[in-house]
């Protein structure tokens, strides 16, 4: 089970062209598209009364399969802080460790960490208005505390790019830098350990392992990589150390992240197989390892992945069964494999 906390919610003034995450929208809306945003927008209201209902009937969440098919359908909006929080173990933390956060931030500050975080903060989300200077309730400043912060409580990691796309999700979806820095701690810490420390070796593995898993499920996929000579980390390694962010689009994204929350890691590589199967003629028909790489691009975009409800559903059937206790073991033979070969054993 894991304890609730209402979140505290600050809202932004809607504007015209920019969606309801701050990020700016081409103003050429048709009537189609219009059509599938007010059913979208139908489909979220009732989806928010059923977990309104759900909370008010229960203290705690429980991992059971009532739960977890509520996650599958989507966490509507105003309930996601509350849910990722408690499912991920961030809330036990954040009320275990009270006022650790602002220490952290109060405390001697490494000159070259708040360097390298400072030259990353105008690179984040360029496209949304709540990372500008002139925004009214700019993101910028709280995206710097919650890196500083976790900069030097994680000091085996510091600071990596693409830690701050990650923070600035959690801090539009949260608006609360203490709960995006827990959130940052379970993702980093216990979720994806070593994606982020100088040596990378667990992305490093992350990336093997889902090569051994398409080798079994997709294995034409797989010949046309070894073939062409393409290691996975050329085009998989930031769909991974990013989380899908810029990668997919973001509802799409959103929805990913209510299933790892809940679910754990083995998400990510359901949705990597789930994108690669789906496209598997598209990716074999490549005639060198340029033209894989650009179908790797490619198979991230279109209406496959911008229905973020049929996709969700897509990559809990298409790869067929995947058990973490799979992932776990490939995990070890893959770990072991790579740190025979940068050990020159």
């Amino acid at each position: 089970m894991f304890p609730l906390q209402k979140t505290k919610r600050l809202y932004f003034p809607s504007q015209c062209r920019v969606d309801q995450y701050g990020f700016e929208q081409a103003d050429d809306l048709n009537h189609e598209s219009y059509e599938e945003v007010m059913s979208e927008l139908t489909l979220l209201s009732k989806r928010s009364v059923k977990w309104s209902r759900l909370l008010k009937e229960n203290t705690k969440v429980e991992k059971n399969l009532k739960v977890k098919r509520y996650v599958r359908k989507g966490v509507p909006n105003e309930y996601r802080a509350l849910i990722w929080m408690a499912a991920s173990g961030a809330q036990q933390h954040l009320q275990m460790n009270h006022g650790y956060y602002h220490s952290l931030l109060r405390g001697h500050h490494d000159h070259h960490l708040e360097q390298t975080i400072r030259t990353d903060l105008h690179r984040t989300f360029p496209d949304n208005i709540h990372f500008r200077d002139s925004s009214q309730l700019c993101l910028q400043t709280p995206l710097f505390n919650v890196l500083l912060a976790y900069g030097h409580h994680n000091k085996d990691i510091g600071y990596c790019q693409g830690m701050n796309f990650i923070a600035g999700y959690l801090l539009i979806i949260t608006k609360d830098e203490e709960k995006s820095f827990w959130l940052m701690d379970a993702l980093l810490g216990r979720l994806l350990p070593d994606y982020y420390t100088p040596a990378m070796l667990g992305l490093k593995t992350d990336q093997e392992v889902l090569g051994e898993l398409v080798k079994v499920k997709v294995p034409a996929v797989w010949q046309a990589m070894t073939r062409h000579n393409v290691m996975w980390t050329l085009v998989v390694s930031r769909w991974f150390l990013c989380l899908y962010i810029d990668i997919l689009p973001m509802e799409t994204v959103l929805r990913i992240w209510d299933c790892l929350f809940y679910e754990g890691s083995k998400i990510l590589f359901r949705v990597a197989l789930t994108l690669i199967h789906h496209h598997q003629n598209l990716i074999q028909q490549a005639q060198n390892l340029p033209d894989i790489c650009e179908r790797f691009k490619q198979i991230t975009r279109g209406e496959f992945v911008e229905d973020c409800h049929a996709f969700i559903q897509n990559i809990f059937t298409e790869p067929g069964s995947l058990s973490m206790a799979t992932i776990t073991k490939l995990r070890e033979t893959c770990r072991d494999r790579i740190q025979a070969q940068e050990s020159g054993c």
